[in-house]
């Protein structure tokens, strides 16, 4: 059952796997049961490693002709095996296996129940999602593209990534994050820009974090963007511009009042603000950045360095995902 590509007639699936993510014979155990029940044949499996994150191995997935990749692992690991995909044309499964599955939560997939992850990969119904499609321009010039599945970003998150300790996050999971967070709440400094939206006019801004997103929510059920959808053919744009203390109220009672308790009902929604100076949405098809210094810049929960400038567009439709035939 290893790095083998299928000879036979029947379908056959390829797991990506994080080694460190997963409990690999327990995950072989459900793997074979399905791979009988449905008359496949064997899988291939490929480990990702610091070399290969995932591209390609995804690349080796596609030229052994699966019928399904089956990405076990956290977004990050998920991010990589999606850009390797290319075309979408051959769909991805998802066995949640990191410390945010922001792309599984926010799909409403199961996060812990890997008999129903498997047999969602090998009987589920397919379902297209729009891909983000990046441009990183870096200080000296060289440029780098990249896809993302959830949010990009910068500004808070980003810089709360950079300062967030990789050991401490291996054992205390989202806790991690608090001391981060704490760190990068004290930098004063604001993101100075020029922008486009849909290739229109330029113009000049500035805010605290900027983020891209195709998906809405965050861990702990906070929803940072409420009208954001995964197949929509457009990003919604949130742009952090608090002014102080009474800013970063605004944007806590927009986020986690507002958008996480009072939207629920009929009745919340009639109690709901308009929008406040301290959040800005706005959704667009591409935008175009130029920052007045380089700034971190993250993708999916990873750090990607920091950009002077970046390009992002959508792909609609760009990645096709297993759901539960239920669903």
């Amino acid at each position: 059952m290893n790095d083998v590509a299928s000879t036979s007639n029947r379908r056959h699936a390829a797991v990506i796997y994080n080694p460190i993510k997963i409990d690999l014979d327990a995950m072989k155990a459900v793997v074979g049961h399905e791979e009988t029940e449905n008359d496949w044949d064997q899988t291939i499996w490929l480990s990702t490693s610091e070399d290969d994150p995932g591209q390609g191995r995804a690349a080796e997935a596609l030229e052994s002709g699966a019928s399904v990749v089956i990405v076990a692992g956290g977004d990050g690991t998920v991010r990589a095996v999606a850009e390797g995909l290319k075309d979408g044309a051959v769909p991805l499964a998802l066995i949640p296996s990191g410390t945010g599955n922001l792309l599984a939560r926010n799909l409403d997939l199961s996060l812990d129940d890997v008999e129903l992850s498997v047999h969602t990969a090998f009987t589920g119904v397919d379902r297209k999602i729009d891909l983000g499609m990046l441009e990183i321009t870096r200080a000296d010039g060289a440029k780098t593209s990249h896809v993302f599945l959830v949010m990009a970003g910068l500004g808070l998150d980003a810089k709360m990534l950079a300062n967030t300790d990789d050991d401490l996050k291996k054992k205390a999971g989202w806790l991690a994050y608090v001391t981060a967070l704490a760190t990068t709440l004290r930098d004063k400094h604001e993101l100075r820009f020029r922008y486009s939206l849909n290739r229109g006019p330029t113009r000049a801004t500035r805010a605290h974090t900027i983020i891209v997103a195709n998906c809405g929510s965050l861990p702990s059920n906070i929803v940072l963007l409420p009208d954001a959808a995964v197949d929509d053919g457009q990003f919604d744009i949130a742009l952090l511009r608090p002014e102080g203390f009474v800013g970063w109220v605004q944007i806590f009672v927009k986020v986690i009042w507002e958008n996480g308790v009072l939207r629920r009902t009929r009745a919340g929604r009639a109690l709901m603000t308009g929008e406040v100076s301290a959040l800005r949405y706005v959704r667009a098809e591409e935008l175009s950045i130029r920052l007045e210094r380089p700034e971190q810049i993250e993708l999916d929960g990873d750090g990607f360095g920091e950009a002077a400038a970046f390009d992002v567009r959508v792909n609609p439709g760009g990645l096709t995902i297993k759901f539960p035939s239920s669903s």
